[in-house]
């Protein structure tokens, strides 16, 4: 009777940890309602976005992906939750980035220096998708053997 007793109270206090742990993580990852507004974007590329990605301003999390749909004219149209705190100008850029070279790729606004802020709803117009770093490399890797032998060697002098 007294193992049973035992048994029960350790389940218990697992059970416990465990909803602990999940509610922290839930609020420690930002996944929970934040409230604020949504903010729209219109871009080329998005390689590494996906719903839940940061939207970062001055290195700073202010929001997250809501949304990806894709265009008829074959533009991605982003969602942004931002936080209510925050106003972003109206000519502000926004560009997708990523922490380091294998890090994990998120969106970056530059703010600008109008005065207005965007609305509710609103556009940021100034747009640059991400960069193909793996075609880059390519192009380094591949450019580098063929730019030495350009068929054009001359005989050395006697």
């Amino acid at each position: 009777m007294h193992n049973d007793t035992v048994e029960t109270l350790i389940g218990a206090a697992v059970i416990a940890i465990a909803v602990i742990f999940v509610v922290f993580a839930y609020r420690s990852t930002g996944t929970a309602d934040v409230g604020g507004y949504e903010l729209q974007a219109h871009m080329t590329r998005v390689d590494g976005v996906a719903v839940g990605t940061d939207v970062r301003l001055a290195g700073v999390k202010v929001g997250s992906v809501r949304a990806l749909t894709l265009e008829p004219n074959y533009l991605v149209d982003v969602h942004m939750d931002i936080h209510s705190g925050v106003k972003v100008p109206d000519d502000s850029s926004l560009l997708v980035t990523s922490s380091s070279l294998l890090g994990s790729s998120y969106l970056s606004i530059s703010p600008g220096g109008s005065d207005k802020m965007l609305a509710p709803g609103g556009v940021i117009k100034n747009t640059q998708g991400a960069l193909d770093t793996m075609g880059l490399i390519n192009k380094f890797v591949g450019g580098a053997g063929s730019s030495n032998n350009s068929g054009s060697e001359t005989p050395p002098k006697p």
